[in-house]
């Protein structure tokens, strides 16, 4: 019996900024979406699936909680993925939702142990 193998390119897109102090969890990602990794997503607190975070959401969700770690489409139902919990992550290169601005979201994530900081170029 032979083995195959796939090979895929591994493109850096600089949204993690410190591979030092990452934390991922399992989460349900709620249907209707497709969405970006580095999405910024907020957890809703009757079912406790996380969306995009909106600043006026209302059920929970419009308090930024996790990143994205993949591109996830979830237009066809409820998707179980990953979400990064704390780390060093790269303002520039995360989705924000209707209403968040990198500076107004900082605050409530860094309290979370989620650090979102301007990417230092390197000299």
């Amino acid at each position: 019996m032979s083995a195959s193998y796939s090979t895929t390119s591994f493109i850096p897109d600089n949204l993690v900024l410190d591979e030092g102090d990452i934390l991922t969890r399992q989460i349900t990602l709620l249907s209707g979406q497709n969405l970006q990794r580095g999405a910024i997503l907020g957890k809703i607190t009757a079912s406790g699936k996380y969306t995009l975070s909106a600043s006026a959401a209302g059920n929970g969700s419009e308090i930024p909680d996790a990143i994205l770690v993949q591109n996830v489409d979830a237009s066809g139902g409820d998707v179980v993925t990953l979400a990064y919990f704390s780390g060093r992550f790269n303002e520039s290169k995360v989705t924000l939702g209707t209403g968040h601005t990198a500076n107004s979201v900082r605050e409530g994530l860094r309290v979370k142990n989620i650090h979102l900081l301007p990417a230092t170029p390197i000299t």
